[in-house]
C-alpha cells in the first residue's frame, strides 16, 4: 500500500501567501476585464489599451450592427407579396420560380435600404452585390411567414465592405436578402444580382 508523506507546515503556503496569491489574481482579472472584454463586448475602453489591441473596434462594430438590426426589423413588413398580385396573407406559403435579377439603388450618407427576395423553405438563390463610391455595412437576413415581433435570423453580415458573393439557402418559407448602410460621407450605388428559386424582389426600405 502506498503512503504518501504529510507536508509539513513549513511547506504549506501562509495566510498572508495566500492573500497576496488572491489580490494577485483579482487584480489579474479586473486588468482582463477592463483591458479586453468590455471593449470586445460592449465597446467601453475607459484605459485606452482595447483600442491599441483592436478590442474596441470589435466592440464598436458589434453595437453598430445591433443597432442596424433593431432599426431593420422595426420597418419590416409582415406580409408576403408577388410581382403583379395582390399581398398574400400571411399563412400563405411562397411559391418558388427559377429568375434572374439585377436590383439597383443609390444610398445617401447614413442611408439605409433593404432588398428582399420571397422563396420557400430549402430554396437557394444566387447572389452577388457590389457597391459603386465607396463602402457598407451589411446585414443578411430572413423573415418567415407570420415572424413574431423581434424575431431575427442572420445568414451573414459585416462592416465596410464593397461587395459579397455567394448562395442563401432558404431556412424557412418567408422573405430573405439584405440590408445595407451607407456609413461614408459620400453617396454609393449598390448593384445586386439574384438569381434561382424566388418569386419576387422587392426594395423594403
Amino acid at each position: 500500500m502506498f503512503n504518501s508523506q504529510r507536508p509539513s507546515l513549513d511547506d504549506l503556503p501562509t495566510a498572508n501567501q495566500l492573500a497576496k496569491a488572491t489580490v494577485l489574481s483579482l487584480t489579474a482579472a479586473a486588468a482582463i476585464l477592463v483591458a479586453m472584454v468590455l471593449p470586445a463586448e460592449y465597446a467601453i475602453d475607459p484605459t485606452g489599451v482595447g483600442r491599441t489591441l483592436g478590442f474596441t473596434q470589435m466592440g464598436e462594430l458589434k453595437a453598430q450592427l445591433a443597432e442596424e438590426v433593431e432599426a431593420d426589423a422595426a420597418l419590416r413588413p409582415r406580409t408576403v407579396t408577388t410581382l403583379g398580385a395582390p399581398a398574400l396573407p400571411a399563412t400563405t406559403p411562397v411559391a418558388s420560380a427559377s429568375r434572374n435579377d439585377v436590383t439597383k439603388l443609390t444610398l445617401a450618407p447614413g442611408e439605409g435600404a433593404e432588398v428582399k427576395v420571397s422563396a420557400g423553405k430549402g430554396a437557394r438563390v444566387r447572389f452577388a452585390w457590389e457597391v459603386a463610391g465607396g463602402r457598407v455595412n451589411y446585414d443578411t437576413h430572413g423573415d418567415p411567414i407570420s415572424a413574431p415581433k423581434g424575431f431575427y435570423h442572420g445568414y451573414g453580415k459585416g462592416k465596410q465592405s464593397a461587395g459579397e458573393q455567394g448562395e442563401l439557402v432558404a431556412a424557412f418559407d418567408g422573405k430573405h436578402g439584405w440590408f445595407w448602410r451607407n456609413r461614408s460621407d459620400q453617396p454609393v450605388t449598390v448593384t445586386l444580382r439574384t438569381g434561382g428559386q424566388y418569386s419576387e424582389v422587392r426594395r423594403l426600405v
